[in-house]
């Protein structure tokens, strides 16, 4: 038996039930953006310029997938911030968004504290913390995510609040058509890549197999690039590998000419492109030159399609297989995907420090 069809293994390897967080993502979707839908979001500044999203790890790529769905279609820039601080820009005409699943990321918190200081609107979202008892005492928005789990797992719970934010705010048009249009791709996905389907037709387990004992590296263009990062971050934390993304068009610039040496990582290196039918002309055109590159060069590649019609639906479909895969290739190589030992680590030697000053 193929070791990711044996669930009783499965089982017992995911300590922290990280498999029913991403088996069960369809219904965080439809949870979240009913959620969102029903809360009474603040208004923007006067003459809003720009948005700026404040987080980290999980909270920030909800930002970064926004940024990217609505470039075409958002008059107002939007700006991710992964820092201490806020950007020297920030003012009265600012909306800034601080994202910490716990409420209490240092960075995100310092964002908030500093945006305030210059006036700028903010509003929070988080599951309590420091990041609540701020907005209590300060009096601005805060919306609480009632939903509890590691961070990464709770990524539609930080997404969805923003795009319905962006719709109340009349920077979108009407989401709730292509929301649950997204939420039955996502339903139908789990069908075919789900535990209970076998290895022999289920794509995620193939590129697990396809992926192990490999340096797994992805592309992607426009919407997608942000989902290239996602697979990139849950393969560090969920499968604890080592794992790189690139964008392009830039990549054709640059990486493209690294194929050659070393010849160790040439051989061991597995790419997967994230191909979609919405991409403009030139990046299809793209993806297919880069395939022919890799080719060229032997570096074992794969192209992917997400299910769905819309960007929406496709940026989600493929989040969704980039989760199972990371956990079916954290199975083949006995990991239990949820515990965090570095960034735990990291935090006690930060606190440590923090303490000392």
């Amino acid at each position: 038996m193929d070791p990711l069809d044996d669930l009783a293994y499965l089982g017992r390897l995911d300590t922290g039930q990280m498999l029913d967080r991403i088996q069960e993502f369809p219904e965080q979707c439809a949870a979240a953006w009913d959620s969102a839908v029903s809360f009474a979001w603040p208004g923007a500044p006067e003459g809003l310029q720009h948005i700026v999203i404040a987080g980290m790890g999980g909270s920030a790529i909800a930002g970064e997938l926004l940024a990217h769905l609505v470039a075409e279609t958002c008059a107002v820039p939007i700006i991710l911030h992964r820092d201490y601080g806020v950007p020297a820009f920030v003012g009265p005409r600012s909306l800034v968004i601080a994202s910490s699943y716990s409420g209490n990321t240092e960075e995100t918190l310092s964002a908030a504290r500093e945006a305030l200081a210059r006036g700028a609107t903010v509003v929070g979202l988080s599951t309590g913390g420091e990041l609540a008892r701020l907005a209590a005492q300060a009096g601005f928005g805060h919306y609480v995510i009632r939903y509890q789990s590691k961070p990464r797992a709770a990524l539609a719970h930080s997404f969805f609040p923003l795009l319905n934010l962006l719709q109340r705010l009349g920077l979108l048009p009407e989401q709730e058509a292509a929301v649950q249009d997204a939420v039955a791709t996502l339903r139908g996905l789990r069908d075919l890549i789900g535990a209970q389907v076998s290895a022999r037709t289920n794509l995620a387990k193939q590129l697990a197999h396809s992926l192990e004992g490999r340096l797994a590296i992805i592309y992607a263009a426009g919407f997608l690039a942000p989902v290239a990062h996602r697979w990139k971050t849950q393969l560090n934390e969920n499968t604890k590998a080592w794992a790189f993304y690139e964008v392009l068009p830039e990549m054709n610039h640059n990486a493209v000419l690294g194929y050659d040496q070393p010849d160790e990582t040439t051989s061991s290196a597995f790419v997967v492109l994230l191909d979609s039918r919405l991409y403009s002309g030139r990046n299809r055109r793209r993806v297919d030159v880069t395939r022919e590159v890799l080719t060229r060069a032997g570096v074992d590649h794969q192209a992917i399609e997400p299910h769905g019609e819309s960007k929406l639906a496709q940026m989600l479909s493929a989040v969704h297989l980039g989760d199972y895969l990371s956990f079916y290739l954290a199975a083949l190589y006995g990991t239990d995907p949820t515990p965090m030992g570095a960034i735990d680590l990291l935090k006690e030697r930060l606190q440590e420090s923090a303490t000392r000053q």
